[in-house]
């Protein structure tokens, strides 16, 4: 998983580079920091179990199949 969260934010630092929000090295730091990707791993966590009910909840007022 932390390879993963890895790879979300690097590609979640080319839009905050490109605008200019961050500098190189502090992209490169927001990709190694251990720290960062376990909070990031957290936020998953908590906010895909979110989506999934409220998905479940808009598929049942709308007479989708559940």
């Amino acid at each position: 998983m932390g390879a993963i969260i890895r790879i979300a934010l690097r590609y979640a630092t080319f839009p905050l580079l490109y605008y200019g929000v961050i500098t190189e090295h502090e992209a490169s730091d927001l990709i190694a920091d251990p720290e960062i990707a376990q909070w990031a791993s957290l936020a998953l966590g908590v906010v895909a179990p979110i989506i999934s009910e409220g998905w479940y909840l808009m598929a049942k007022r709308l007479g989708w199949r559940t």
